[in-house]
């Protein structure tokens, strides 16, 4: 019990990311988009396209990019058989391992739950209510909310008020490098949890790594993430 207690006088919230982090969506969207470019005999660069995971702020388009390459606009019909390939993967991938094992714990600790999310705030709310998990987070705060998305700390920041806590007193988990630089920035611990597309990426910014949250409990990483 004194265990407990003494990370609840250090820790008071955990924030999550949620493409990739809660729920898979990153591998549907980018599948959906290889899918297209490969029907029309071209490459998608893994490099060009990891620029805008977890950031809505890069350069890389993916339907302007295939446009240009194509030189003709992409027909109607294709984008929304894309929109509906994406829609299917997703729907078919459940939350991602450990998350829900992390809700509970949170709880049993009375630690405050956030989501900061690049995405807008109809996708987060949608899809963490369609999984029944929408009133377990006391704040949301999406691309919509703030001025400027990840990499910048601005969501953060924004959740971190909204929660009530100061930047000491909350971990962000994270699974991109935009993402773990944003919780950097507002001055927060963070541990990375690369997805099947993050893996290959540069997280080494994190203050723990881990490849699953099922790894370890939530009392075991907070024990690891408050040594010295």
């Amino acid at each position: 019990m004194s265990a407990i207690l003494s990370f609840r006088s250090v820790i008071r919230a955990i924030v999550f990311d949620f493409d990739g982090l809660i729920l898979d969506t990153e591998e549907p969207i980018y599948r959906s988009w290889l899918e297209v470019y490969q029907a029309h005999g071209e490459d998608l660069p893994f490099e060009r396209w990891v620029q805008i995971v977890g950031s809505t702020t890069a350069g890389f388009h993916p339907q302007h990019h295939l446009e240009e390459r194509l030189g003709k606009p992409l027909p109607q019909e294709v984008l929304d058989r894309r929109v509906g390939r994406r829609t299917e993967m997703i729907l078919a991938n459940a939350v991602l391992p450990g998350v829900l094992q992390y809700l509970d714990a949170a709880r049993e600790l009375g630690l405050k739950l956030g989501v900061a999310s690049s995405s807008t705030g109809d996708w987060v709310r949608g899809h963490l209510a369609r999984l029944g998990i929408l009133d377990r987070f006391e704040c949301l705060r999406c691309r919509d909310d703030v001025a400027h998305a990840k990499p910048e700390p601005d969501l953060y920041i924004a959740v971190l008020e909204c929660l009530g806590v100061g930047a000491s007193e909350a971990i962000a988990i994270e699974d991109s490098p935009h993402g773990i630089t944003a919780a950097k920035r507002a001055g927060m611990r963070c541990v990375a949890i690369p997805n099947s597309i993050t893996a290959r990426l540069d997280l080494s910014h994190a203050d723990v790594t881990l490849t699953s949250l099922a790894d370890v409990t939530l009392q075991q990483l907070l024990r690891r993430i408050d040594r010295p």
